[in-house]
């Protein structure tokens, strides 16, 4: 039989009514599937679509343990400090951005310059040029202006240079010094920028005065974000494999906050499939001292789930009204999910939802998703199976959803899923998976886009592969063959701070090392060790002031424009262009790269000025502020990473 485009649905029957989950699994505010409506795509309603309630972690039947009592949920993160409106707090980048867009905003008004028509106008950009010796910022708009202006590139740069100098002697804002202290030209045409001492000033005052805020800075379209991470199935302890997805998500998390965005921390696990069965399987096969199946689970934690398997659950098992593989299988998962709770709790991190793949099947999310697909003809049934049609959309093959037997794949999930959380008014959706699912991303993206989704909005992060070095020597990792290292071993060994600064400062899709001896070392050669000494060093220096009586200054000035000074105020001006490079990037090794920087910039500036000196009070206040804003810096930073900042070590 071919293909047909008009598909009976006896599949769909068969599984609407196939079989059920407890009643105990649903959600306690269900209703029926066919009651719930669900917006369109172009629903941004924010509690999702008219008509639906918003599905927040409240929502969800509390957890039990194996005695049955409730467990109580994961404590919410920190509250998050809002982003600033201090506007010298913002990126010094982004104001000089806004400088220059005036600047041509000027020249075309006074005729200087032709209009030029918005398909033709390029965006500003202001970058650091990697020369200290071009100035500190660098724009390359008169370049990108020759071709529609019809001008030289050098002609339209010198003009640029002359507004923006004439600007500078009559800023708008009487009560703001100068920002610029030399805007010179280069050829072919750049303009090159040089701050003014009085700016970088200003703005290391404003981070005294207002320390929390320094490092948020506010979206230029905010969005609600729903980050999925970790999602590691409750079938064993979480090992540093799965749980380097814990340190990506965590961590991205922190930074779109910083970055002024709306975060939703979500974790999904299955507690659908066969890997739940043959956890109970394996469960069962230890407690009757029986072989473990051959896709069974193996390890010390298998013993002592079995060991610890409550009466009443082995009678339900032993009752002969369930297969009994389902029965301990869903309580071992649930005891396996609760620890998993807990050691991420002892790594820093905490979600908003759980989410499981059976509330998914209950809730009607996935025949919900199945009938929008068929409604819009991107479904077709083949030899007895129902397909999405992903071809259509760039794939190569097409994708079963319901199997021949009438059950569900792990694709009719993450259909459901889609809508689930298209429904509850996010902007975009953030999948952290490991390497080894690169080949449902493609799928996933394409039925978000069948349903009417933009596909932009889905958005996959692949983690690369941990390989765990113990004396050079790797140690391999199996969950089903028991052989793997837990994150609750790694963090008793290593310490959070130092796993957290590991993976923090590598790319997500990169593979690497991790190594035992070099994290658990307390020398310069590792480098959260550097960077925590850094800021304890800064907070003994100010100790040791106070004892001779000497303070920081309330604020910074008598910047001269050279200098260690000047050189550590510029580095101090780079943090929140980190930081919004950082959210828009959606990667977060530029915050330990800067954070390590400073804190060599800073051992340099403490090597060539002297800064506690009884007999120049009144350059040691400055030189003290330098010191505190430094250390409020690196605390920041170090905060987004989920990292203590020691005021001694």
């Amino acid at each position: 039989m071919g293909p047909t485009s008009s598909p009976t649905w006896s599949i769909r029957r068969r599984y609407l009514r196939g079989r059920r989950r407890p009643a105990a699994r649903q959600r306690v505010d269900a209703g029926p599937p066919d009651t719930i409506d669900v917006g369109g795509p172009e629903s941004s309603c924010p509690g999702g679509s008219p008509g639906h309630a918003a599905i927040r972690p409240s929502d969800h039947r509390r957890a039990r343990n194996v005695s049955g009592q409730p467990i109580e949920p994961t404590p919410p993160a920190p509250t998050t400090p809002p982003v600033s409106a201090d506007p010298r707090l913002l990126p010094v980048r982004a104001a000089l951005r806004r400088r220059i867009e005036t600047a041509w905003a000027n020249l075309q008004a006074a005729g200087a310059l032709p209009e030029v028509p918005e398909a033709e106008r390029p965006p500003v950009e202001v970058e650091r040029p990697a020369n200290n010796a071009h100035g500190d910022f660098a724009t390359n708009l008169a370049l990108r202006l020759a071709r529609p202006c019809r001008r030289p590139p050098l002609e339209i740069a010198r003009l640029l240079a002359a507004e923006l100098e004439r600007m500078e002697q009559t800023p708008a804002d009487r009560d703001e010094p100068p920002l610029l202290a030399a805007v010179e030209v280069a050829p072919p045409g750049f303009v090159n920028l040089r701050l003014a001492p009085e700016a970088v000033a200003t703005r290391l005052s404003a981070v005294l005065e207002g320390p929390t805020l320094w490092g948020r800075v506010p979206a230029e379209r905010p969005l609600r974000i729903n980050v999925e991470f970790v999602s590691a199935n409750p079938t064993g302890p979480l090992h540093i494999g799965n749980a380097r997805g814990a340190f990506v998500g965590d961590l991205l998390c922190r930074v779109l906050e910083a970055g002024g965005h709306e975060v939703t921390r979500e974790y999904y696990f299955n507690d659908f499939g066969t890997q739940v069965r043959n956890l109970g399987a394996s469960v069962i096969a230890v407690r009757l001292g029986q072989p473990i199946p051959e896709d069974g689970y193996h390890g010390e934690y298998v013993v002592e789930l079995a060991r610890d398997l409550p009466d009443e659950v082995w009678a339900d098992a032993q009752a002969g009204d369930e297969d009994p593989a389902w029965v301990v299988g869903r309580w071992a998962s649930e005891r396996v999910r609760a620890g998993i709770e807990a050691s991420l709790a002892g790594l820093g991190v905490h979600f908003d939802v759980w989410k499981t793949e059976s509330s998914l099947h209950d809730e009607g999310w996935v025949a919900r998703a199945i009938e929008r697909l068929r409604e819009r003809g991107h479904l077709y049934e083949h030899e007895g199976a129902l397909w999405f049609r992903s071809t259509a959309f760039g794939d190569d093959k097409d994708r079963v959803v319901i199997r021949s037997n009438g059950e569900p794949t792990y694709f009719a999930a993450d259909i459901g899923y889609l809508l689930e959380k298209f429904s509850r008014g996010f902007d975009h959706l953030i999948y952290i998976w490991g390497a080894d699912h690169h080949g449902t991303v493609a799928r996933v993206r394409n039925a978000a886009e069948a349903m009417g989704f933009d596909r932009a909005r889905v958005e996959m992060l692949l983690t690369g592969w941990v390989r765990f070095v113990r004396d050079g020597v790797e140690v391999s990792m199996s969950k089903r063959a028991g052989t793997f290292v837990t994150l609750d071993e790694l963090l008793a060994e290593v310490g959070v701070d130092a796993a957290r600064w590991f993976f923090g400062s590598r790319g997500a899709n990169v593979d690497i090392d991790f190594d035992i001896e070099l994290a658990k070392r307390q020398s310069a050669e590792n480098p959260v060790y550097y960077v925590q000494y850094a800021h304890a060093r800064i907070a003994s220096i100010l100790r040791k002031a106070a004892e001779v009586g000497l303070e920081a200054a309330p604020r910074i000035e008598g910047l001269t424009a050279e200098g260690p000074e000047m050189e550590l105020g510029k580095m101090l001006l780079r943090f929140p262009e980190v930081v919004e490079d950082a959210a828009a990037a959606h990667e977060t090794q530029g915050i330990t790269t800067f954070a390590t920087e400073l804190a060599t910039t800073f051992h340099a500036f403490y090597r060539d000025a002297r800064v506690v000196d009884p007999e120049e009070p009144e350059r040691s206040g400055r030189r003290l502020a330098l010191c505190l804003a430094t250390k409020t810096t690196l605390a920041n930073a170090l905060g987004l990473l989920g990292i203590s900042a020691p005021e001694s070590m």
